[in-house]
């Protein structure tokens, strides 16, 4: 989509936008089933303006997810499979040379979109990775000098299978933090898979989405960001989100803990968090909903407590538990 506002148009009601958001939801469940904790997570890292790292194992219906939830949205969305052979600039472009100009033009990759899903992101080696750098973090792609801006809204949801560990790279910290959310999707529930079987046995095809409509233009998108950036947030809830992040570094667990800038991704999660909730100012309860995508990716183990089993997000709710939350 590629609507712009005027200076003419009125601001969108916040009731009726926060509706449209909603309806995200409803559209995305025509294709995907009982995966609602990690559609709230994708809202929340749009309006964030953040990236998505989904971790399950095959079949979790991950790629049709990001594929539903693009469609639901009305943006435009390319598809890259990462293997160990892909190149930089085949995700990020590159120069070519042009036989009747004679000169060197650039092509785009597929990170010119709106949506990239890259798929099996840790299957393709950190140089390769590193292209995506940038691009997360700046919403630009330089090459020769010049500077290409993305399109508005840009989001990257990467996918990742937690089981199988030969052929792949583990993606550097530094890539890593560039995730906003790391979404664990999980096997559905019995009766979601009973009704996921009902559906293909009446021929659904996930390849087919013609039954998934857009419910958004970039224009909503783009103020529904807004309208979350603009939640009030009280300093005794910032001084929350420091304490906490501070925690988690004198935590004997922990080697490596929440950096200042896991603090500031995990407060543009509760704000879109409280957004999407009609609440005006983000509350201690909307910082530890978020705690857990938010840094459980971010924070690195003692060598000693992941022999002994500790998991990150024991760790963070372990550090919930033990700071003090402000009245």
């Amino acid at each position: 989509m590629t609507d712009t506002p005027s200076l003419d148009t009125p601001a969108p009601d916040p009731a009726a936008l926060r509706e449209a958001v909603e309806r995200v939801r409803t559209e995305v469940a025509k294709a995907v089933v009982g995966q609602d904790a990690a559609v709230s997570g994708l809202l929340v890292a749009l309006l964030a303006r953040g990236h998505v790292l989904l971790e399950g194992v095959p079949g979790v219906a991950k790629t049709l997810l990001v594929r539903s939830f693009s469609r639901a949205l009305g943006l435009d969305t390319k598809r890259v499979q990462f293997t160990p052979d892909l190149m930089p600039g085949d995700v990020s472009g590159s120069l070519v040379y042009d036989s009747r100009s004679g000169e060197f033009e650039f092509r785009e990759g597929p990170v010119f979109t709106h949506v990239l899903l890259a798929d099996e992101i840790n299957r393709t080696p950190p140089k390769t990775q590193a292209a995506l750098l940038e691009a997360m973090e700046e919403r630009q792609v330089s090459a020769d000098g010049v500077t290409r801006s993305l399109p508005s809204p840009f989001l990257v949801a990467a996918t990742q299978n937690p089981i199988e560990h030969e052929g792949t790279y583990t993606l550097p910290e530094a890539q890593l933090d560039r995730f906003l959310m790391k979404l664990v999707v999980e096997v559905p529930p019995r009766e979601a898979e009973v009704a996921v079987l009902r559906r293909h046995a009446d021929g659904f095809s996930p390849r087919a989405l013609e039954g998934v409509a857009a419910a958004l233009t970039t224009v909503d998108i783009e103020a529904a960001q807004r309208a979350a950036d603009a939640v009030a947030v009280d300093d005794d809830v910032l001084a929350y989100i420091v304490d906490l992040a501070r925690a988690t570094r004198r935590s004997p667990s922990v080697q490596l803990g929440a950096s200042p800038r896991a603090a500031t991704a995990l407060l543009a999660a509760a704000k879109a968090w409280a957004w999407l909730g009609s609440y005006p100012a983000v509350t201690p309860d909307h910082v530890q909903a978020m705690i857990i995508p938010v840094w459980r990716h971010r924070i690195r183990l003692a060598a000693d407590a992941e022999i002994e089993g500790v998991s990150a997000q024991a760790v963070l709710t372990a550090v919930l538990q033990q700071t003090p939350v402000p009245l």
